[in-house]
């Protein structure tokens, strides 16, 4: 029994001596090649960019889909792009948007809106104000241009305004000739006027009318000055 576990215990150690002289062995597993790793995305550009090119695609897509107007060229004509208006009216417009463009920027911001508005006698939250340059804001600068202020009243004239819209308040409140023409919605009042207002000849007799309301002005300052000067000679006498 004693010798059939040495014989057991010297065939183990055989073995082993084996296999640490070289016997065979399993020849190590190769490295596994590291698949190739995904290339991290490009640097976004910064958020500033990304945003006013968001805008830009975004005002494409409204454009195509007639959703907004295209954007016109820097010279502004305001005589030929709202021939319905008539000259008189566009130059009373023109002064009241003067009297509320406090910066002199050429541009009613969102408080220069709210002090018009609370001057007006109609004041507006800061999500109307917000709503109401939106809705003509053409090209998202946040403010009225005076190209952008006389859309109101032709979105007014067109009916094109939710009668409980701040722009159709505006638009009512802000009626040219209300003695003239008496208190009544601003549709009619602009309706009114294209309608008095449609032919070209129509328009040639106000520009006349102009220039003969200068002419008579200049001729009483001349009239003034002579005498004037008349006076003057007289004491000097």
């Amino acid at each position: 029994m004693a010798s059939e576990e040495l014989a057991s215990k010297l065939q183990r150690r055989l073995q082993w001596e084996e296999m640490e002289e070289g016997g065979p062995q399993s020849e190590p597993r190769a490295a596994p090649v590291p698949e190739p790793q995904p290339q991290p995305p490009a640097r976004a550009p910064i958020a500033r960019a990304d945003a006013e090119l968001s805008v830009q695609l975004n005002r494409r897509l409204d454009i195509n889909e007639g959703a907004a107007r295209p954007r016109r060229c820097k010279v502004f004509h305001p005589y030929s792009e709202f021939p319905e208006f008539s000259r008189r009216l566009i130059k009373d417009l023109e002064s009241m948007f003067k009297l509320y463009d406090a910066g002199r920027d050429g541009y009613i911001d969102l408080m220069e809106l709210k002090l018009m508005m609370e001057k007006l006698g109609a004041p507006q939250t800061h999500l109307g104000l917000k709503s109401m340059i939106k809705e003509v804001d053409e090209d998202f600068d946040g403010k009225l241009s005076f190209r952008e202020f006389l859309l109101i009243f032709h979105k007014a004239a067109a009916g094109e305004l939710q009668e409980d819209s701040g722009l159709m308040v505006l638009a009512k409140l802000s009626e040219i000739d209300v003695a003239l023409e008496g208190v009544k919605g601003a549709k009619d009042f602009f309706e009114a006027k294209v309608q008095a207002l449609s032919s070209a000849s129509k328009f040639e007799a106000e520009l006349k009318a102009e220039q003969e309301e200068r002419k008579q002005a200049e001729e009483k300052r001349r009239l003034r000055q002579a005498a004037f000067r008349e006076l003057k000679a007289a004491f000097s006498t």
